[in-house]
């Protein structure tokens, strides 16, 4: 084995040589970890901060539950379910500090729900003036009119 093929990791004190051409990376989650998730979009992919909130042990088709916030100006909340039949996402572990803060999450959440209680009321506004100048149109007929 040659210098640039092995190397020398110590795992619980115990110091062993791993061949480098066989051994395979293998990530340790559990729930509540960070994660980064690479989703792609219509035409690009995008990194996104998530947490894994459950592993789901299907039988056929063991599966990650991950809850990301998508990037952007919406704060919105998504799901990703990952297993092996998903496509066009990825999950890796977070170790870099996170660049999104807590603050302008909810900022952006209650802009969010700010306009939406703008839209209600508008459309309180409009059935109430639906009912008041176009009431008179959807009254019952007299039973001896239609004759």
């Amino acid at each position: 084995m040659s210098e640039s093929t092995k190397r020398i990791v110590e795992i619980n004190g115990i110091k062993m040589e791993i061949d480098l051409r066989t051994a395979k990376r293998v990530d340790h989650y559990k729930v509540g970890d960070r994660v980064k998730v690479l989703v792609k979009g219509y035409s690009d992919w995008s990194s996104n901060f998530g947490v894994i909130v459950a592993f789901d042990e299907f039988v056929n088709l063991p599966t990650i539950t991950v809850c990301y916030a998508e990037s952007g100006y919406s704060a919105e909340l998504k799901f990703a379910t990952i297993n092996s039949q998903t496509k066009d996402v990825e999950i890796a572990p977070c170790n870099d500090d996170i660049v999104v803060s807590q603050k302008d999450v909810l900022e952006k959440m209650d802009r969010q729900i700010e306009a939406k209680q703008a839209e209600i009321v508008d459309l309180q506004a409009k059935r109430n003036y639906f009912l008041r100048h176009f009431g008179e149109w959807f009254k019952p007929v007299a039973a001896n009119e239609e004759k």
